[in-house]
């Protein structure tokens, strides 16, 4: 297999056929594989990571297909895009079971604080947060070509809390500020769905894919 390869991992958890139709929408040609072995996505070029669901089955998942290792191996040295639970699982430990994650990153994943899910006129926000909103970006390539406080699409109740506050490349507020995107040398990881984010979220897709970090 060629390698400039794009691997999406399969570990039964993920939004799959939307990313992967998304990523090839703005490949250049380069193949997008879904996979779950570990040589295919040793092999790649660059990789994906994207997750749905609650994090104690997404670390389950990833164990039980044997995987673990091979995205551990590919956040060191590839370009790297985590996506949604993707990128949560990038952190120390989830609250959302109490459950221990990768630890590539310093930090913590947490829920959408109950008390501050209020708007000032006293109208309650719904948790999980979805739909449309603004994301304030900090200096990176992936942002290239997308207005700063651009709305991306978010479905979610979790969110990280990074232990290093250099690891932030985008903020933003429902009900509390809160960091929707992380970045560090290979890494890029997003809370929000750029494959469900229409013309921006394809532009930072295709950012990716030309991305030589």
């Amino acid at each position: 297999m060629a390698g400039n390869v794009i691997a999406v991992i399969d570990y039964g958890m993920g939004n799959l056929r939307s990313v992967s139709k998304a990523l090839e929408h703005v490949s250049g040609g380069k193949p997008v594989v879904v996979t779950a072995d570990p040589a295919v996505v040793a092999a790649a070029e660059r990789v994906v990571f994207p997750g749905q669901g609650a994090m104690p089955d997404c670390m389950r998942e990833l164990d039980a297909r044997g995987v673990r290792g091979a995205v551990l191996q590919a956040a060191k040295d590839k370009p790297f895009l985590g996506i949604c639970v993707g990128e949560q699982m990038l952190f120390e430990h989830s609250d959302e079971g109490d459950v221990p994650a990768l630890g590539v990153f310093p930090g913590n994943v947490v829920r959408f604080p109950d008390e501050k899910m209020t708007l000032p006129n006293g109208e309650r926000l719904k948790v999980p947060h979805m739909g449309w909103n603004e994301v304030e970006q900090q200096p990176h390539a992936l942002w290239h070509g997308i207005a700063d406080r651009a709305r991306f699409y978010f479905v979610h109740s979790y969110f990280v809390v990074p232990g290093d506050p250099a690891l932030v490349a985008g903020t933003c507020t429902y009900g509390v500020p809160f960091t929707c995107a992380v970045a560090r040398d290979n890494i890029f990881a997003v809370q929000f769905h750029p494959e469900k984010s229409a013309r921006d979220g394809l532009q930072l897709l295709k950012n990716f894919v030309e991305w030589r970090p």
